[in-house]
Formats: C-alpha cells, structure tokens, sequence
C-alpha cells in the first residue's frame, strides 16, 4: 500500500515571502544607514563651496562670481586679499592698497565710511543709492545703457579699454569724471574725497565671470582694480551693519545639511532607476497552470477562515447580494443597503425593519456568518421569485 500524499500547506509560499520582504527592508535600512553615515563622514570635509555666494565674490566661479578677474589680476603680480568683516578690511588696508567693496547694501552710511576713509583708492562694485550718493554727493542713476558705448572722457583706464556695454549709469555732478556716456548720466564715475579716489560702476555686468572675456571689460576692470600692487576685496556682510537683523534660513542651517540632502537625493533617485517600475503597454502573458475558479474561491475561503475576521467576509457577501437586488429591484448599482432593504420590503410586502436586520446584520463567529449567508440567499431567492410572479404574461 502506497504512503498517503504529504499535505502541502497552502500557506508555506506566503510565509517564504513574508520572509523575504523583511529581508528586502532591512536591506534598505542598511542602505540608508549607509548613505547616512557617509554624509556625516562628508562634512568633516564640507566646505564653504557649497553655500550660495554673494554676487562678484572673489571666490565665487559661477557667473555672478569674480574669480575670473581675481586670477588676471594675480597672474599680473597684483596681491588681492578677500575679506568679509569690517574689522578685518581696515585692518588689511593698514598695508595700502586698492579698495574693492563689491556690494555695500548691507552696509549703513557709518561703516560705509568708515572703510573708504582706511584706503587711498576705492572701487565700489554694483553701489546701492545710498552708497552713491555718500561717495558722490549729488549723484543718482540715469538709466541703463544696454547697446556699445565709447569711452567719451580722457581716463586712462577707459580709453585703454575702449568700447563696453555699460549696464547702469548715474549723474555725474560737477567736478566728478563721468565715463561711457548712457543718456544723461555716465556708466563710470571718479571724484576724490580728500585723499582718497573714489571710482562707481556697475561690476555686476562687466567685471563678473560670465561677462568679463566681452569686448573691453577684462581691460577697463584691470585698469580700474590693478592700479596698485596690493588689492583688498570686501564683500560685506550683514553683521558689518551693526543691525540687530534675524539671521536667515541659510545661515542657520549647519554646512553639513547641503552635502547629506544631495547624497539623499542622489540615492533615491539610484533607488528609483534600480527599482521602479518601467511605464508601457500591458503585454498578455500565459499562466503556467490552469487555475480553477473552485480552486480560487477555496483558496480566498481559506484566507478569509485563517484571519478570523467573520465582518469582513459578511461585509463581501452582503455588498455581492445587494448589487444583484439592486439591478433587480431597478435601483442604482451603488445603492445602499438600507435602500435595498427596503425596496426590497416593498417588493415582498415584508416588514422592513426584517429585511434591514437581514442585510445590516454582522456576524461575529463564524456559525453566525454561515447563518448570515443562508439568511441572504433566501431574501435575494424571494426577490427573483417575487420579480417573476408580477411579470406580465
């Protein structure tokens, strides 16, 4: 006598999954734990490249920057010191020098002041009206020159640099050089207060990286910055100002955030072309093995069984009955059960609080669903049979 067969369990393959997915997470968990501690491990080397640069920074190598020029003038043997701090750009201009103050709106009349007076010869870079006004008196902007432009003045500088587009232009009040004429006002201007020579133009489209290389602006920016062998680079900073100004959103996050957020990005972005899924047609494919709808129902009871969960099932049953006596009773597909209830009553003259304890009723063992579900085939059998009775012959 042959052995009986071994029972398989039904249920063997979802373990073996459930198994394997918790595999799949914990692998992703590693992953993130990884990129994480790579992150951290960058910023013991994040540097200051990764924070946004103010406009013609010295250092800075996007478009806006000025390291183009920066490097010109130290392969001519000029020495250019950046600093960022008031203090520090007094202190530098101890040693002589020219004055570059890139952007002065951060800076309030006093401060301002305060560094032209420390220097013999000042560049101011993209001047605020404020600025301009200080350092030349009576002086306001004239417009923006957008087309070529000669030099129109006798400044050494200029005329070595010959034609440029000028960008924004001011007034030159009397005794101030005005150079590139733009309508009304000139695009270059230079006065001296005292001592000192004090020089306005609007670097942020001439002396940049982007526009530097264009028709005489690489000149006239050497002939305006490299005057002296020594060139002292301010960009200022908002602390300069003495202001009790809130700090902003860049300046309180850690350097750290920038580096850890891109190799986030970049991971998932990997995790993505690895993982997921590929748009395109629906493409028919044949099933291994035959499946039976018998073997399907049984194999959903069986689920439905081992989850304990009887108002679940009831809850697929009762919407199955009520679909079928809705089309019946010529209500909509989504009526609800009470609506069908008592349609339902209508049709059998039944009272209706019985037909509504039938389809709202929800068990809670599994006798008590098998009752349910007799209880449901026998209402759905009196509404087919009540719907044939009063068919006209």
């Amino acid at each position: 006598m042959t052995a009986p067969a071994p029972i398989l369990d039904p249920f063997a393959t979802d373990v073996a999954e459930r198994r394997a997915r918790r595999r799949g997470v914990w692998g992703w968990v590693a992953l993130g734990a990884v990129v994480l501690l790579l992150g951290a491990f960058l910023t013991l080397f994040a540097r200051a490249d990764w924070e946004a640069r103010a406009r013609l920074d010295p250092e800075g190598v996007g478009p806006g920057g000025a390291r183009a020029i920066v490097h010109i003038l130290r392969d001519q043997g000029v020495e250019v010191v950046a600093t960022t701090g008031r203090d520090q750009t007094i202190a530098e201009l101890d040693g002589g020098g020219t004055l570059v103050v890139t952007d002065p709106w951060p800076l309030s009349d006093e401060a301002l002041r305060d560094v032209v007076d420390a220097a013999d010869d000042v560049v101011v870079l993209n001047p605020s009206g404020s600025a301009t006004d200080l350092l030349v008196p009576d002086a306001a902007d004239a417009g923006y020159g957008s087309s070529a432009v000669g030099p129109g003045c006798d400044l050494p500088a200029a005329v070595r640099a010959g034609e440029i587009v000028p960008g924004r232009a001011f007034t030159a009040p009397k005794g101030v050089v005005g150079c590139y004429p733009v309508g009304d006002g000139f695009a270059v201007l230079q006065t001296t207060d005292g001592d000192t020579r004090i020089t306005v133009v609007d670097g942020t489209v001439l002396f940049d990286n982007e526009h530097l290389a264009q028709q005489g602006n690489a000149a006239l920016g050497l002939g305006l910055i490299g005057a002296a062998d020594r060139v002292v680079w301010y960009v200022p900073r908002r602390e300069d100002a003495g202001s009790a100004a809130p700090p902003t959103i860049g300046e309180l996050v850690p350097p750290w955030v920038t580096p850890a957020l891109t190799l986030l990005l970049l991971a998932g972005v990997a995790a993505g072309l690895w993982r997921g899924r590929r748009f395109g047609p629906l493409v028919a494919e044949r099933l291994p093995v035959t499946v039976r709808g018998s073997e399907t129902l049984e194999g959903r009871a069986r689920l439905y069984a081992r989850a304990a969960q009887p108002a679940h099932a009831a809850d697929l049953l009762r919407a199955g009955a009520t679909a079928r006596m809705a089309r019946r009773l010529g209500l909509p597909p989504n009526a609800a059960p009470r609506e069908v209830a008592d349609a339902a009553a209508a049709r059998l003259g039944a009272p209706v609080d019985v037909t509504r304890a039938i389809l709202t009723h929800v068990p809670a063992t599994d006798a008590d669903l098998a009752t349910f579900g007799h209880r449901l085939r026998e209402l759905e059998a009196a509404v087919d049979a009540a719907r044939l009775d009063r068919r006209p012959s």
